[in-house]
């Protein structure tokens, strides 16, 4: 085959293979970007241009012949011309907006492309005039000229440039999306290179044509970063986009929407409606921004990202959102009431990685959060809670942890009795962070299981080494936590450090709070009863302050019950607060638990208990957590005491 026939099926080629791909993204229904659009121009070009190449190729046998031939084929030829010489400028555009880049340009060399692109366009336009670009002789042949030369310079900058956006941008960029540029770049330039080297060798436009089909497969093709529900992006690309905003240092804000309403609405008759949620809530955020600006993080929550430095435009943003969120919703056949808790972020500000995004995103919003809008100071509780979070894993990894013991003691003789343990962080970054605070910042972020495991380790420790079995102390106190009961193996796994100690499991006493036995009842019913039956002993910590489950209470087999200070408190306030506590003790009697009392601190609340039949006191009237060796002391102290008793009661039998 000559020539002439490789140009006409080549570039035929070319034309069925570019107008293929401008139907099946039109098809594809995208998100509407410039980006997309950039690259429905760049097919365009390509479908022009073989258009072009094949009206040249079809006229320029007879232009000696025909003046019709002549104007058709020359026209032809410049207008490929024309459009071809925008190919490696638009896709110059289309790598930087790919990459995140084109929004960080300065303003200077913003205007050097585009000054370029311009130079090269009119050189070609001008080009019947000038003759800069190319002319044909007498006999029709078609000769270069310096213009055409600049505009491949022209392009070769474009592609290097483009080159190097890819590179610096190489990390936030999927390898899925690296491969699209990287393979179009080099099957365009494999035609490049052929039709420079044999201008009768026309290969370049179907080089293209294929690397661009490559470019919609590849990178024009988003389902996997869609969310099918919603019809907005998903979390991955959320964080493919996110990096590539922080690498590129492109200023944003970030609108969190929460909904925050209670699972109740998914249980209506309809069926699941959480989807159906979903959908009419991403439907209305795509009236207030565009769809591309949109991202589903996890159930119930969207991510919105704006491009501006404009604080009061995202404020007002929020607050339409809101004000949206008062009036009812229409679901299915019925309307709701949908609560909201929104975020504003900014980078660089209060965000300074897509992992800190994605924390702020994550992390549960304050009691009573509902309808508000957290910005700037109102977010110091999540910089707080993310401070919380690296401090446990320093603390893990230097061993900064430390369990403290506050004693328990008989109320008939005020002897002590026991102690519990408590742990407390002590940070060289942070100082002393309490329980109350990384207890459930660990329990979220799976931390929470070495640091139970930690104390469980020094209670069984001190039992050991101090022969405990052998002193006054009839059990210690270990609390265990929500996430570390629920989890398969838990039994066992508590067995196992106990046995591996050599302790006797009876000093031991679980302590697990009244909430979570009310949520939890037969998961936890089952660990009780399989440490219960292997000899440790179980309280129900915190009783009085979450809603009491009754049936917990009456049938799993705890041994005390620890009733909150604030039930001991109140009954010292008023007569109605006494009158619970002597009804909550009572009770507790008649299903025959024995009753430790939280939060004491005078001798006047002991008179208040001690005819109430409670068994054991625990509050600062008797002492505050302390350290291992300051407990040591208060034990040794105390059974010195009792052996004085003991001596001195003798004496008079001898």
């Amino acid at each position: 085959m000559d020539a002439y026939n490789l140009t006409i099926s080549f570039t035929i080629a070319a034309l069925v293979v570019s107008i293929s791909d401008i139907f099946f993204t039109k098809i594809q229904g995208r998100m509407g970007k410039k980006q997309n659009f950039i690259f429905m121009c760049l097919l365009l070009i390509i479908a022009l241009n073989s258009i072009s190449n094949v009206i040249t190729a079809v006229f320029l046998p007879y232009a000696g012949i025909s003046r019709g031939a002549l104007l058709a084929a020359s026209a032809a030829r410049y207008l490929y011309f024309v459009f071809h010489t925008a190919l490696a400028p638009m896709f110059f555009f289309y790598v930087g907006r790919v990459c995140g880049v084109t929004l960080r340009t300065s303003p200077v060399k913003r205007y050097f492309f585009y000054g370029l692109f311009a130079l090269t366009e009119v050189l070609a336009i001008l080009n019947p005039l000038t003759k800069w670009v190319y002319y044909t002789d007498a006999d029709f042949v078609f000769h270069r000229n310096w213009g055409e030369m600049v505009i491949y310079v022209a392009a070769g900058i474009y592609f290097v440039v483009s080159m190097l956006f890819l590179m610096t941008t190489w990390k936030a960029m999927t390898v899925k999306r690296r491969t699209g540029i990287v393979l179009f770049a080099l099957i365009t330039l494999i035609g490049i290179v052929i039709q420079f080297i044999s201008s009768d060798f026309k290969v370049e436009l179907f080089a293209e044509a294929i690397g661009f089909t490559g470019i919609m497969i590849i990178i024009e093709n988003e389902e996997d970063r869609i969310d099918s529900n919603s019809n907005v992006y998903n979390r991955s690309a959320l964080i493919m986009d996110m990096d590539s905003f922080i690498i590129n240092k492109n200023p944003f804000y970030s609108i969190c929407v929460r909904i925050t309403t209670p699972e109740i609405i998914s249980r209506q008759s309809t069926g699941d409606n959480t989807d159906a949620v979903e959908r009419v809530v991403a439907e209305y955020l795509q009236t207030v921004v565009k769809r591309y600006s949109i991202y589903r993080t996890r159930t119930r929550n969207f991510v919105i990202i704006l491009f501006t430095s404009d604080r009061e435009f995202v404020m007002n943003i929020a607050k339409e959102i809101r004000g949206r969120f008062e009036k009812p919703w229409k679901l299915s056949d019925s309307m709701v009431l949908l609560s909201t808790a929104i975020q504003i972020t900014n980078y660089p500000g209060m965000i300074a990685s897509t992992n800190e995004a994605l924390y702020m995103f994550d992390s549960p919003i304050p009691e009573h959060g509902e309808g508000k809008i957290f910005a700037g100071e109102d977010l110091n509780y999540l910089l707080r809670r993310m401070t919380v979070e690296k401090a446990i894993s320093k603390s893990l990894a230097k061993h900064q942890f430390e369990v403290y013991y506050q004693p328990t003691y008989s109320i008939s003789d005020l002897k002590l009795h026991g102690a519990e343990a408590l742990v407390r962080m002590h940070n060289d970054d942070y100082g002393l962070i309490y329980p109350d605070e990384f207890i459930s910042v660990a329990e979220e972020n799976g931390l929470i299981d070495s640091i139970d495991d930690f104390v469980l380790l020094d209670v069984c420790d001190l039992i050991k080494t101090e022969h405990l079995e052998n002193s006054m102390i009839d059990c210690i106190n270990v609390n265990l936590s929500v996430v570390q009961c629920m989890k398969p193996g838990f039994v066992d796994h508590i067995k196992g450090i106990v046995e591996a100690a050599g302790v006797d499991k009876n000093l031991i006493n679980f302590e697990i709070t009244e909430s979570l036995s009310a949520s939890s009842y037969e998961i936890l019913n089952g660990v009780v009863s399989g440490l219960k039956g292997d000899g440790f002993k179980f309280s129900m910590d915190d009783y009085g302050t979450g809603y009491s489950n009754m049936r917990a209470l009456a049938s799993m087999d705890f041994d005390v019950i620890k009733i909150d200070k604030s039930i001991l408190w109140e009954a010292e306030k008023s007569e109605l607060g006494e009158i619970i506590l002597k009804n909550n003790i009572r009770m507790i009697h008649q299903m025959r638990r024995k009753i430790l009392v939280e939060g004491v601190e005078t001798e006047t609340q002991i008179e208040l208990l001690k005819p109430l039949g409670v068994n054991y006191l625990q509050g600062y009237f008797f002492s505050k957590p302390v350290t291992r060796p300051e407990f040591l002391r208060l034990l040794r102290k105390a059974e010195a005491a009792e052996a004085a008793e003991a001596a001195k009661t003798a004496k008079p039998n001898e």
